[in-house]
């Protein structure tokens, strides 16, 4: 089979932290051992369809820049069917034990539905074909929901019967393509399950028909025999004002009003999080703490630039707080780190799809490091045990079983009296101590 990245060795290679070949890894050694198991173990790193291959490299500016000598604008199916190829070379010479991608990521649509379910099985044909060549596995499939004009309005909350009754077939022939290629997971993300005006807008009815298209999903789910995880991914805006999974807490809140909590965890991006206001680390905590953390999108965005600007992520504090949280739950169950990020317009080239991966791949197994590091060593946790030891008192403990009551506190206040100034926050010297081991 011929390569599309001839220059590229047939793995990349763990060069060391002195190296200065650009194709090889510096902290990414997938068999080294930390906290118990491998790098590879810990990040079950994932390869994207959509940016990855599918991106053309456009912007509202301008059209795309990106040179893919693979695809081939007169033959849709024939690029479609290139593209797999080109995906699981991409996946192998780097080592990443998955891939991810959308329904129209992996295959152009038809004239009719029935017409787009055959062209897409020619290419899970293909996809199937390359899985067990190369080992390289499914991490998640979805549906692509937003893209064509017909969800312009939505689709499970579109105001147009037609739009959520098509996004049902959509997502019912996406379910069955990734368990057939034996996934691990399916991704909810509701591109444009929001709204850009309350004038024209019933939000209880739309959000009861997104609770109800999600238990059918379930249904379908059981009825197949697909053990994959369902996640929901949070997003503020863009391309509505408001979209409905606004963030891990607006997710939780609505799992748990539609009773679908026991079915799905979240799927958590950094640069949505950033778009909602908050930093990665606190939407992992969210996710983290109410057990719902299953995957997570690595990336970052820019701070001077108010939109998904899907980067590489490269900053090191962003992934050692980040995997602080995937350890302190024990590592991931399901799901892995997948690299929804896209090169920069100007890096057009194939080979940038290297440097950039390999860029990722680097920072996280830094930030791996790092935060086990950080847990071995202790102090930080310590601090923040002893921060909270009033708590250890039996009152303290009687408020948190539920037993206390306002009367027990007051009399509690009046033998003592007043309060004496807790410990000090700190927080100048934990963050030195974060950078003791940067």
């Amino acid at each position: 089979m011929a390569a599309f990245f001839p220059d590229v060795p047939e793995r990349i290679p763990y060069g060391g932290p002195k190296s200065r070949n650009p194709l090889e890894f510096k902290h990414y050694n997938a068999d080294e051992v930390v906290g118990g198991k491998t790098m590879r173990d810990h990040l079950r790193f994932s390869v994207v369809y959509w940016h990855t291959l599918a991106n053309p490299l456009s912007d509202p500016f301008g059209p795309g820049t990106a040179v893919r000598p693979w695809d081939d604008p007169n033959d849709p199916l024939g690029t479609a069917l290139n593209r797999v190829q080109v995906m699981f070379e991409i996946c192998s010479k780097l080592g990443c034990p998955y891939y991810a991608f959308h329904d129209r990521d992996i295959a152009p649509e038809g004239t009719t539905l029935r017409e787009t379910n055959a062209i897409l099985d020619q290419v899970v044909k293909a996809l199937k074909e390359q899985q067990q060549r190369t080992g390289v596995k499914l991490l998640w499939g979805t549906a692509n929901l937003f893209s064509n004009r017909r969800y312009m309005h939505g689709a499970a909350t579109s105001p147009n019967f037609d739009a959520f009754a098509f996004a049902g077939a959509q997502v019912k022939k996406a379910l069955e393509i990734t368990h057939e290629l034996d996934g691990e997971g399916y991704t909810f993300w509701g591109g444009r399950e929001g709204y850009q005006t309350l004038l024209n807008t019933d939000m209880k009815r739309e959000l009861d028909h997104l609770g109800r298209f999600l238990h059918m999903a379930v249904q379908y789910k059981q009825a197949i025999r697909f053990k994959g995880q369902f996640y929901i991914e949070p997003k503020p805006m863009e391309p509505t004002k408001h979209q409905y999974d606004s963030d891990a807490e607006a997710c939780l809140n609505f799992l748990r009003t539609y009773d679908l909590l026991p079915h799905f965890k979240l799927n958590i991006e950094t640069n949505h999080a950033t778009l909602a206001g908050h930093e990665v680390q606190h939407e992992l905590r969210v996710a983290r703490e109410a057990g719902a953390l299953g995957s997570i999108d690595a990336n970052t965005g820019d701070p001077l630039l108010g939109w998904d600007t899907d980067q590489f992520p490269t900053c090191i504090y962003l992934t050692t707080y980040s995997m602080l949280e995937i350890l302190r739950m024990g590592g991931f169950t399901t799901g892995g780190v997948n690299f929804d990020a896209k090169v920069r317009r100007e890096s057009f080239e194939p080979i940038d799809l290297f440097h950039a991966h390999i860029g990722g791949m680097d920072a996280f197994a830094r930030g791996l490091k790092i935060a086990q590091a950080i847990l071995d060593d202790g102090r930080l946790d310590a601090f923040v045990q002893k921060r909270y030891a009033s708590w250890d008192c039996d009152l303290a403990k009687r408020v948190e079983s539920g037993e206390a009551t306002f009367a027990g506190l007051e009399t509690y206040m009046l033998t003592k009296g007043d309060i004496s100034p807790n410990v000090s926050g700190r927080q100048e010297m934990l963050e030195n101590l974060i950078n003791e081991f940067i």
